[in-house]
């Protein structure tokens, strides 16, 4: 596992894709009893994949991740094929996305504080996932031009999205915090945050330079569990989750929602308002426009002047 590990950090993989990764690896050796993955192959991946889907109910979603790790696994660190897999596959049938009305969307954000509100408004208001919000730094978003650039999205894509008007001053008050909490480190000779792939050797001093700066600093430092330095990373995203569902509790809202709610209740709005689907997949950072298309059967039928007859 140690030389795995250090394989995926050649290879740049995301400290969350490692994580998830070596859980799933670790999950396929102790079906096997703890045999070693070189004297196993095809016939053991397709009889753990099956447990996935028979025994443990997995979602078809946990099934892929769990694939990709086995595939990971052969292909890229053994080098070995395995060849056409043949398991039962976990299905599902299409479900439509939770979403919130303007009010409870408004109603939920009221109910936070601090810096939970702000991200809350992002997600609602630009569209963004709990993990892109909390990874913002200083010089993802342009005043001038009002937008946010999301560099650090799902697959390393970046696409540029909406500047809410109603948070630029609140957003601009964080901003401001968290390069005061860095002007703090640094007397104090910490500072330096996070540089994602070889930035921080190409750029020496871009890890301590205000654009780099998360706006959205953690409380107290950390150890990197990758490099072993003692820095301030961003604040995390589970604290988030917490907050928004506690604020759900309060407000009286029983679906089953979360903070992705706020990225479908965009999307929603803007094309309940006649926003074209090509613009809302650009600013959504989709690349299947059929990702989109499931919001137009969220909107509703009455929508489309269909009244019922009880009506």
């Amino acid at each position: 596992m140690h030389r795995l590990r250090a394989f995926m950090r050649g290879r740049q993989l995301a400290y969350r894709t490692e994580k998830t990764y070596c859980l799933w690896i670790k999950d396929y050796l102790r079906f096997h009893k703890m045999r070693r993955p070189e004297e196993m192959g095809k016939a053991e991946v397709d009889a753990w994949l099956c447990y996935l889907a028979s025994q443990r109910n997995v979602a078809i979603n946990t099934q892929k991740t769990a694939l990709n790790a086995i595939v990971f696994l052969y292909r890229q660190f053994l080098g070995i094929e395995l060849g056409r897999l043949d398991f039962d596959r976990t299905s599902k049938g299409r479900r439509l996305p939770v979403v919130f009305t303007h009010d409870e969307a408004t109603a939920v954000i009221d109910g936070l504080q601090g810096h939970h509100r702000l991200i809350a408004s992002l997600m609602y208001g630009a569209g963004l996932r709990v993990m892109e919000a909390v990874r913002l730094r200083v010089q993802d978003v342009d005043f001038g031009h009002h937008c946010i650039i999301v560099r650090e999205a799902k697959g390393a894509k970046w696409r540029r999205t909406l500047l809410p008007k109603s948070i630029v001053a609140p957003l601009k008050a964080q901003i401001d915090l968290a390069l005061s909490i860095h002007q703090r480190d640094l007397a104090e000779g910490f500072g330096a945050v996070y540089l994602p792939f070889a930035l921080e050797r190409k750029y020496p001093s871009a890890a301590t330079s205000p654009g780099w700066q998360y706006i959205f600093p953690a409380p107290e430092r950390s150890l990197d569990p990758r490099s072993d330095v003692m820095r301030r990373h961003h604040l995390g995203e589970q604290q988030v989750r917490r907050a928004v569902g506690r604020a759900m509790a309060q407000c009286g809202i029983r679906k089953k929602a979360s903070c992705h709610t706020f990225r479908h209740s965009f999307a929603t709005n803007l094309l309940a308002s006649g926003v074209d689907i090509r613009n809302i997949q650009e600013l959504l950072g989709h690349n299947d426009i059929n990702t989109t298309m499931i919001y137009t059967h969220v909107i509703g039928i009455h929508e489309r002047g269909v009244v019922s007859p009880i009506d």
